[in-house]
């Protein structure tokens, strides 16, 4: 997980309804990490160091903006959700989106916890999700592989025989 120390009375409460999330899916406590950033800003910077490692299944990315009086909130917002994009797409490493982009506090409280449910536990389950598909899909090659090799194997096998039968005759 990255999660931004800005508005941490929303982050923070995103983060326990995220790592609940990932528990109660049956992740253990030692394989989550944890790695704190300034600001939304620096989300996807810390996002795509972890995904290049490799170590991780997925990484879920947790932050909260709240418009303010200028174009700065739409700057912000921009950045955060193309970087995180990218870092995915460029990885292959699912990010589940959890950064908040809301216009008032009171969304923010509403989307962390209270109104609307907690958007930390919802990102948990779609970081789980994309890991599973990514699984499943990867074995899935590995397994047509397998097949395409023990069939290229035969044929090659086949036509060694082939052609030892023809210098036979």
């Amino acid at each position: 997980m990255v999660v931004s120390r800005f508005n941490a009375f929303i982050t923070e409460r995103l983060f326990q309804s995220t790592l609940d999330g990932l528990l109660r899916s049956g992740a253990n406590k030692k394989d989550i990490a944890l790695v704190r950033v300034p600001g939304a800003f620096e989300i996807p910077s810390a996002a795509r160091t972890l995904a290049e490692t490799k170590k991780y299944d997925a990484i879920i990315c947790l932050g909260c903006l709240i418009r303010g009086d200028t174009a700065h909130y739409d700057v912000i917002v921009n950045e955060v959700t193309r970087g995180i994009g990218q870092s995915a797409q460029e990885t292959g490493v699912p990010h589940a989106f959890g950064v908040l982009t809301c216009d008032t506090l009171e969304q923010a409280i509403d989307r962390a916890g209270l109104k609307m449910g907690n958007k930390g536990f919802e990102a948990a389950l779609a970081a789980i999700e994309m890991a599973n598909l990514k699984q499943a899909v990867s074995e899935k090659q590995v397994s047509r592989s397998a097949r395409n090799d023990k069939g290229a194997k035969a044929r090659k096998a086949k036509s060694v025989r082939a052609s030892a039968s023809k210098k036979r005759k």
